[in-house]
């Protein structure tokens, strides 16, 4: 039984399966990755059954997840649709914001995007989640369709690691610095 109805509990499933894939590279050693908890202030309690009835969120939330990936610092945020599109909606401004200057200080921010429909995730760094908030705020499409997601960014069931995004991240980071020697 639900005691609150919240927009914000949506993507459960992914982050349950993120927190497992999490847990699985802090055991091979290869990322130490936390999820940030949301802060609520309760403000109805049942002491009776030791339970909050009532609570709003506190503050704004930065992102779901920030760590290390063997010397680099990531962070990003899950987003679960129903459709074959994520709407820009799901994305708040406060999230791009903390993203474009977490990367201003040399960190990698992205986001994986799960769509249902297709059952497929990807991996959307911040530099493309910029260009489609852009878009979207300028009038244009409000949406990210699985289309639009570069495909070497597709995030496959990997040897266990059930959102096997280092792979992926290690893709973009090769992708990024052969597209920066080219501009050398």
């Amino acid at each position: 039984m639900a005691y609150w109805n919240s927009r914000g509990l949506r993507g459960n499933t992914l982050e349950e399966l993120i927190n497992i894939t999490n847990d699985n590279y802090l055991k091979k050693n290869l990322a130490i990755i936390q999820k940030i908890p949301t802060l609520i202030k309760p403000v109805e309690f049942d002491k009776t059954k030791g339970i909050i009835k009532l609570a709003y969120f506190e503050q704004k939330s930065s992102v779901d997840y920030m760590g290390n990936v063997q010397g680099i610092p990531i962070c990003f945020d899950a987003k679960e649709t129903t459709k074959k599109s994520l709407p820009i909606s799901n994305i708040h401004a406060h999230q791009i914001d903390f993203m474009e200057n977490f990367t201003k200080q040399n960190g990698i921010a992205f986001i994986i995007a799960y769509f249902q429909s297709i059952d497929e995730y990807y991996f959307i760094p911040f530099e493309d989640l910029k260009v489609f908030w852009d878009r979207a705020q300028k009038g244009g499409r409000k949406s990210i369709s699985f289309q639009e997601c570069n495909p070497e960014f597709k995030i496959q069931n990997n040897k266990g690691v059930f959102i096997h995004y280092l792979d992926i991240l290690n893709r973009y980071l090769v992708l990024r610095e052969e597209r920066e020697e080219k501009l050398i």
